[in-house]
């Protein structure tokens, strides 16, 4: 699992790396002090990485400035956010910015493991705290919404496959419990990402919470 890591403060980076390196499983692509170094080295390079770890507040660009241009010209790179900031602003932000995880800089490396595994598997993981500010902020905007909506039309299946996307399981996972192939599951997942105008797996999730799409009680997740 090839990482690229993207922080000003060289100590922690290293202590991340090394971590990561310990774990058995990843590779440090290559580290970045800001987010204008992170693009050139992604632009350098052969391949992209698998999966990005950025710091918010970084000189030169920082992660905001980041998010959008990795959103816009890398939308399928997967991007989690690392931040000693937890306020509601900076998490709606980043999440609506495609970040598939909202990570605090002193979470255990237990729970950065279990982010980026699950951020490999599924296309986003969100912790409990992420989900509930992220749940409270498409609520306000229902009720701040015009009254007129417009009709998304999607078939049952697809209906059905959102639902388990939302809920964590995996292609593999969803192939097994509907009876159909993985490719199958592939192709509803880009027929969804199409239909709701999203460019990853974090947007179709969080266009499924706003729009109402998929049934809250049923997420691994708790709001309460």
């Amino acid at each position: 699992m090839k990482i690229a890591l993207a922080d000003d403060e060289a100590l922690f980076r290293k202590g991340i790396a090394l971590l990561l390196k310990n774990a058995g499983e990843y590779t440090i692509e290559f580290e970045a002090s800001n987010g204008r170094e992170l693009l050139q080295n992604l632009e350098a390079g052969e391949s992209l990485p698998d999966l990005v770890l950025m710091d918010l507040n970084m000189p030169e660009m920082n992660g905001i400035e980041t998010a959008k241009i990795l959103q816009e010209k890398y939308p399928d790179l997967k991007f989690i956010i690392l931040s000693t900031y937890f306020s509601k602003s900076f998490i709606i932000n980043m999440i609506e910015s495609g970040a598939a995880a909202y990570l605090a800089k002193d979470s255990s490396p237990e729970h950065m493991i279990e982010t980026i595994e699950g951020v490999i598997q599924n296309g986003f993981h969100y912790s409990q705290e992420v989900m509930k500010v992220v749940r409270e902020n498409m609520v306000k905007k229902v009720k701040q919404a015009p009254s007129f909506s417009f009709r998304i039309d999607l078939t049952d299946r697809e209906s059905e496959i959102l639902q388990l996307i939302c809920e964590e399981k995996t292609t593999a996972e969803i192939a097994e419990q509907l009876f159909i192939s993985p490719r199958t599951v592939e192709g509803h997942r880009n027929n969804l990402l199409s239909k709701l105008d999203c460019k990853n797996t974090a947007g179709l999730v969080i266009v499924a919470i706003q729009k109402g799409l998929v049934d809250l009680k049923k997420l691994r997740l708790s709001f309460e």
